[in-house]
């Protein structure tokens, strides 16, 4: 039997996520546990699985110069993920509370690449949110790469790969967002060899959007981070716009914001909130 496992509760416009501290790569991490921990009736309950672990105690392939965090991401069903923009902004709030990181700027290593992080605000009181910038790295586009079908539609689809893939597609604006049945996943003609994550989208108005996704090893959420950068990137591309001006993104959890740096660097901004400490007794 395992020992009482200590976690955090947290989540980003309600992507939430079980946080596990290892700094010194101890624990035991497999599938099954991911997914009894993920089990929303039988387990605490979550998107994801965050385990924050030093990157030299990771057992990964590091870098020399690699960030001292590693975010060993788990997706609900306990599969391996590369990256979640949501993720990375509740794990920074993490190690900031922990005092495992005190400096507002740091960066954090996660299986796409090194990922830049700056507090903007920290809370205003107990169970109040972070608010927390990320830098989710240069997007790779290409336009009508596939089809969704949801709905008796057939939408053609941008591919956006932002360390993990992403399939984008524009609703007709004669279709209700929030009408749609995503309990079933939408069917992708042709599907990725590695699957893909599927965001629908509305128009808001000017640089304003809203979306609803559909996640591998997950199903629904109700935010996906580096979905919402995906969209917005798909969104300035179909809109020829190329001012790099912020994006507002809303998810049925709240709402993101997606800009652009200098460089071209795609940044995520938005809330990060710790709710709830306590002890598992849960084995795999």
């Amino acid at each position: 039997m395992s020992a009482p496992l200590d976690f955090t509760k947290g989540h980003g416009t309600e992507n939430d996520f079980v946080i596990l501290d290892d700094p010194d790569g101890r624990l035991e991490l497999d599938a099954a546990r991911v997914a009894a921990l993920a089990d929303r009736r039988a387990g605490i309950g979550g998107d994801g699985v965050i385990r924050a672990v030093r990157s030299r105690a990771a057992g990964i392939d590091a870098p020399a110069d690699a960030p001292e965090w590693f975010m060993d991401y788990r997706n609900a069903d306990g599969s391996i993920a590369e990256m979640c923009g949501n993720g990375v902004r509740v794990l920074a709030a993490h190690l900031q509370r922990a005092g495992h990181v005190r400096e507002d700027r740091f960066a954090i290593l996660t299986r796409a690449g090194v990922r830049a992080v700056k507090i903007l605000e920290r809370p205003t009181g107990p169970g109040a949110p972070w608010q927390v910038r990320v830098g989710m790295g240069a997007s790779r586009t290409l336009p009508e790469a596939r089809a969704v079908e949801i709905a008796g539609l057939r939408l053609d689809a941008t591919d956006v790969d932002m360390g993990n893939p992403h399939a984008v597609a524009f609703l007709p604006a004669d279709v209700d967002l929030d009408g749609l049945d995503l309990s079933r996943r939408p069917a992708l003609d042709p599907e990725p060899a590695e699957g893909a994550n599927i965001e629908l989208v509305s128009e808001r108005g000017p640089h304003h959007i809203a979306m609803r996704v559909h996640e591998r090893g997950v199903g629904e959420t109700r935010s996906c981070g580096t979905g919402v950068a995906a969209v917005a990137v798909a969104a300035a591309l179909r809109a020829g716009d190329e001012s790099r001006t912020p994006w507002t993104v809303d998810v049925p959890g709240g709402r993101l914001e997606v800009g652009w740096t200098e460089e071209g660097e795609v940044t995520l901004s938005g809330p990060a909130q710790l709710v709830a400490d306590g002890t598992t007794l849960l084995s795999a």
